[in-house]
């Protein structure tokens, strides 16, 4: 064989395995993510500020403030989260979990020093998984549409960020009429939920992108269906079901 035939085979059988790993690559896109390009490229923007704003923040916070006194603001924000908790309940017709939600925020509000301690669980009105306007209009039949990533608001789904809005609302910390009190309150919130996560992140292998997407996209149903997850024999099985 020339060294030109060999040159034509050579390019030939290049083109032959570009062609099967663009085949299998796109054989393994996820369906709920058709802007993945777009996506991408916001997730970057977002892990870069994450990583050099965010990030070294949320460790400062948790070196500095007591166990104790971090376990008191992520209350406070968890109580202050019952209020859209409550309404949603409603609006999916779930009333026993949205009076569960409501004796926890009455207790909790006073008893427990405006949510600084969870002493409604002590009596027997546990914190549920949380309920938004997402899951909602997933309950009022809405399609969750395709998978999002927002700059600096990160991951969600069309029906989910149409839904952000709504839930904004419901978050007493919005009706703060003072400005600087209000920011502060946002920015401690944020700090606490982010410190929240560290210990997380060693979870995490793989491509980081595709990782954070499913398993969000996997929290989401889980919260939609309260806990009923599909095996893969097609039966519905509750996650509180013993074995």
């Amino acid at each position: 064989m020339t060294i030109r035939k060999m040159a034509v085979a050579a390019l030939l059988s290049m083109g032959l395995a570009a062609g099967a790993l663009a085949e299998e690559a796109k054989q393994k896109e996820n369906p709920a993510d058709p802007w993945e390009g777009f996506n991408r490229g916001v997730f970057a923007f977002n892990d870069t500020i994450d990583g050099a704003v965010v990030k070294p923040l949320a460790k400062g916070y948790k070196a500095v403030t007591p166990d104790v006194v971090e376990t008191g603001v992520s209350n406070v924000f968890s109580n202050l989260g019952e209020v859209g908790n409550i309404v949603n309940g409603l609006l999916q017709f779930k009333l026993g979990q949205a009076s569960n939600d409501t004796g926890r925020l009455l207790i909790n509000s006073t008893f427990g020093l405006a949510g600084l301690f969870d002493v409604a669980k002590h009596m027997g009105l546990e914190k549920g998984t949380g309920e938004d306007f997402g899951q909602t209009l997933a309950a009022w039949g809405v399609d969750s549409g395709p998978y999002i990533v927002l700059p600096l608001l990160g991951p969600t789904t069309l029906r989910d960020g149409v839904g952000l809005p709504a839930d904004s609302y419901l978050n007493p910390v919005t009706h703060i009429d003072h400005v600087p009190t209000r920011n502060t309150t946002f920015a401690t919130e944020l700090l606490d939920t982010r410190a929240s996560l560290l210990g997380a992140e060693g979870a995490i292998s793989g491509d980081k992108y595709s990782f954070i997407r499913d398993a969000y996209l996997q929290r989401r149903e889980y919260l939609i269906n309260d806990g009923q997850v599909e095996d893969d024999f097609g039966a519905d099985l509750d996650d509180e079901e013993d074995f």
